[in-house]
């Protein structure tokens, strides 16, 4: 970048203990470092991101030279793919399911129904209540003679 030799460095040292003294040269040199760092770091992000704008554009021109894969292409292709699923669709679900739009998710209460999540909550709330029950009819001899009432 710039070409300086040891002289000129040596010069400018010489100076900056002149003007600045010894005791303000450290502060100041430590500033300029801190400075010099963050330029050369705003200078390699800069041609690094410019490099990789360059290598897209390369890409993107390669692309269209060759006729390769465009966009619009893609999404014809998709969208062929999941109107033929959907001419298949009668196969996989039950005659609910077919009724249903497809395009809104079900209730949550029902999602949650089809996967047993209710059923799993009820029995855990009748072993609870199960439990319970067997507690409320023990007798007072019963729970007398359980280590936990013998203080």
């Amino acid at each position: 970048m710039f070409d300086i030799g040891f002289m000129e460095l040596l010069i400018c040292g010489i100076i900056a203990l002149l003007v600045l003294g010894p005791e303000r040269l450290p502060g100041a040199a430590r500033s300029a470092g801190r400075w010099v760092g963050r330029t050369r770091r705003l200078v390699r992000q800069f041609t690094s991101e410019l490099d990789r704008q360059i290598k897209a554009e390369e890409l993107k021109e390669q692309l269209r030279k060759e006729g390769g894969i465009d966009l619009d292409g893609v999404q014809k292709n998709v969208r062929d793919g999941l109107d033929k699923a959907r001419d298949y669709e009668h196969l996989l679900l039950s005659d609910e399911d077919r009724g249903r739009d497809r395009s809104t998710p079900p209730p949550r209460e029902e999602a949650l129904e089809e996967a047993g999540y209710y059923a799993e909550q009820d029995a855990a709330a009748t072993a609870e209540q199960h439990r319970s029950d067997s507690d409320a009819s023990a007798t007072p001899q019963d729970q007398q003679a359980t280590p936990e009432n013998r203080t």
